[in-house]
């Protein structure tokens, strides 16, 4: 979906635009889409829509921003997924919904593996982490699997955080002592705000299973709404440690989301 308001600002430049000619699939009028949460929900006759991404990545420039040097959809554009299908006419009424402040928490699973992304050993902690957080009452949104490469990983964390607001994000694997291992390092050059007190409970915890966890190099941190947090890559680490930090972690994501206090429980 687009505003029309922005695709009339966009005109106001000069560019010369038809409805549809930035790929939209509806045009509406008087709302701010590209400020609202993920999870809004908007009700059209009997269709109902509900938004799960703020913009998109623009990976070849359109003939719009070859014309103007601009191109709207990649921050005003949003994209929803049908609840309910229908028919949508123009000239119907749109109404919205914001998501309820006490919505289950939103997760990513990321799976960090050469071997695994070139198909050549079974990824068995990502689909472990998701059965927890299924466990836990999350809800998981996207599980990826990426080599051990800095740039895809920095590049979808972004996006996960950015674009579809997830709450939390769990990386799996990469936080070693390989030269190939750098998901510490792409976790903290994305995120605005470090939280050390994960990570060393991780470290802490696992210590008492493993003298070696010291050699564990995860980090955990906060990138605008979201929190991210580095697991191990074996599942028996992943199982350890995400059953002794999940529990603490909705304190926090509630934080984030302006429904916890910061004040301390007994």
């Amino acid at each position: 979906m687009l505003a029309v308001e922005e695709i009339e600002a966009f005109r106001a430049k000069g560019a010369e635009v038809d409805f549809g000619a930035f790929g939209e699939n509806l045009v509406v009028e008087g709302f701010d889409l590209a400020h609202l949460p993920v999870g809004t929900r908007f009700q059209i006759g009997e269709v109902e829509l509900e938004l799960t991404q703020i913009g998109k990545e623009c990976h070849s420039h359109c003939a719009i921003y070859k014309q103007v040097g601009d191109c709207i959809m990649p921050r005003k554009g949003v994209f929803t997924q049908v609840l309910r299908g229908g028919s949508i006419r123009v000239g119907d009424e749109m109404t919205m919904e914001l998501p309820a402040a006490d919505r289950p928490f939103t997760a990513a699973v990321i799976t960090l593996s050469d071997k695994g992304f070139a198909g050549e050993r079974e990824d068995k902690s990502g689909p472990l982490i998701c059965e927890m957080l299924q466990e836990a009452g999350y809800r998981v949104v996207e599980t990826i699997l990426l080599p051990d490469e800095a740039a895809p990983l920095k590049k979808n964390l972004i996006r996960l955080t950015d674009q579809r607001q997830v709450d939390l994000i769990l990386t799996t694997g990469g936080t070693g002592f390989s030269r190939r291992d750098i998901t510490p390092e792409a976790t903290t050059a994305v995120c605005d705000r470090m939280t050390p007190g994960i990570a060393e409970a991780i470290r802490g915890y696992s210590m008492t299973i493993t003298p070696r966890a010291m050699l564990s190099r995860t980090v955990s941190g906060i990138r605008k709404g979201s929190l991210i947090v580095n697991l191990p890559g074996s599942p028996k680490a992943v199982k350890e440690s995400l059953e002794f930090v999940l529990p603490s972690l909705e304190h926090g994501l509630g934080i984030l989301r302006g429904t916890a206090s910061e004040c301390a429980r007994k």
